[in-house]
């Protein structure tokens, strides 16, 4: 019960990383407002995970949607105390003069875009309550950049930078941001990173790349996140947090 009395708001939440974290929080006490573009599947996880969780559709990439996510979140349980920013978006691997200018804004609203408007929704709900946590989920590939995902990777480089420049200018405000910064995953975008077909033969070799021999899993990143949100962690802000097997040493 590490998260016992506090309120989190988790995006992407409907799968993958984003589940793994609304279910982790739920078993440590907290309740989660599971927010998904896809608002079906949030329905599902939040019935999953019981009456400490609400399901809200939200496109992260809308300031007004950002905003009705949060004001909703307010509304059923009165306040909130950890924001985990998990909703991300990349273009398929190839050659970097490949990907035109749609899918480059599209990679950016979701993956930045949506931490500017978090953050711009949430300082003042925050600076009034006395404090509050934010959670960004990067990549490792904004600190060691695989070929093929040039456009992907700058928009987690700016994501991990943000994040320290964020805990910075807010802590006075007794406010903590810190990041996480997962290895790949068998998530729905592991085809996307790869570039091929997931296949045993494909992911042996992107897996030969991870010290550790093995993907990233959701509780990996829930675990982290656990930590980060918790008073255990009150003195920690500003930090990226490497979830990878190994893979940025």
């Amino acid at each position: 019960m590490r998260l016992s009395g506090k309120t989190t708001l988790v995006t992407g939440a409907a799968s993958g990383f984003g589940k793994g974290i609304a279910e982790t929080f739920i078993r440590e006490g907290a309740k989660v407002a599971v927010v998904d573009l896809n608002g079906e599947g949030a329905k599902a996880v939040a019935a999953e995970l019981g009456e400490g969780a609400i399901a809200i559709t939200c496109d992260v990439s809308k300031a007004d949607d950002v905003q009705a996510a949060v004001d909703e979140t307010l509304k059923a349980f009165g306040s909130l105390d950890i924001v985990v920013n998990n909703a991300g978006w990349t273009n398929p691997n190839k050659p970097l003069m490949e990907t035109d200018e749609a899918t480059f804004r599209k990679i950016y609203d979701i993956n930045v875009l949506s931490i500017f408007h978090m953050t711009k929704t949430c300082v003042p709900v925050w600076e009034k309550q006395g404090g509050g946590v934010m959670i960004n989920v990067g990549s490792t590939a904004g600190i060691r950049p695989r070929p093929g995902l040039t456009w992907y990777n700058s928009s987690k480089g700016a994501v991990n930078l943000m994040t320290r420049s964020l805990a910075v200018e807010l802590a006075p405000s007794r406010i903590r941001v810190n990041g996480i910064a997962p290895v790949m995953g068998a998530t729905g975008l592991l085809e996307q990173f790869m570039g091929v077909p997931d296949t045993p033969e494909n992911r042996e070799r992107f897996i030969a790349t991870i010290p550790m021999g093995r993907l990233s899993e959701p509780r990996d990143i829930a675990n982290a996140a656990l930590y980060l949100a918790s008073d255990e962690a009150d003195f920690i802000t500003g930090v990226i947090l490497e979830v990878d097997g190994g893979r940025t040493i």
